[in-house]
């Protein structure tokens, strides 16, 4: 599945596409450069604080050189959560790109996995110092914390999906 989108963030608006599938395939010009993870632990999902953003998203950040999209997210989801994958997917990736400049100004892919996780310990701090506070919500309140319009709901929908498929 595809969906064409675009959203607003930091005053711009950018143009956006989802893809369901391998977030290394049809790279092109485009650069793989982060993850957020739909993690489950129970039937819960987690979700992280930035206070310096004062946002709430699902545990991710930068793919660092030299690492794949699957060690970034089994770095990120311990060091914002302190939660331990103990399973991945990739439910799809999105690109996106500056609406003013159109397709030459990528800004980038980000995949979307989808993890089942278990805590190390209790959380309590993100060795970055981006993370301030972690919770364990359910899926269908996901839109309280973030809202990321029509690939959101898809992302959320899917990992629904698959969650339920490996019970």
């Amino acid at each position: 599945m595809e969906i064409q989108s675009q959203f607003e963030y930091r005053g711009k608006t950018y143009k956006s596409r989802w893809v369901e599938g391998d977030p290394n395939e049809n790279l092109d010009n485009v650069v793989l450069h982060g993850v957020h993870a739909v993690c489950f632990c129970g039937d819960k999902i987690v979700v992280v604080y930035d206070p310096k953003k004062d946002e709430w998203t699902p545990p991710g950040g930068g793919i660092e050189a030299g690492e794949t999209w699957q060690e970034a997210t089994i770095r990120e989801v311990k060091e914002e959560s302190n939660m331990k994958v103990l399973h991945m997917e990739c439910i799809g990736y999105q690109d996106a790109w500056d609406e003013e400049t159109g397709d030459s100004k990528k800004l980038g892919r980000e995949a979307r996995p989808f993890c089942i996780v278990e805590p190390y310990g209790e959380f309590i701090s993100d060795p970055d110092d981006d993370i301030g506070e972690i919770k364990l919500i359910d899926p269908k309140d996901y839109k309280q914390y973030f809202d990321w319009g029509k690939v959101g709901d898809r992302m959320m929908e899917r990992a629904v999906e698959m969650k339920d498929s490996i019970r």
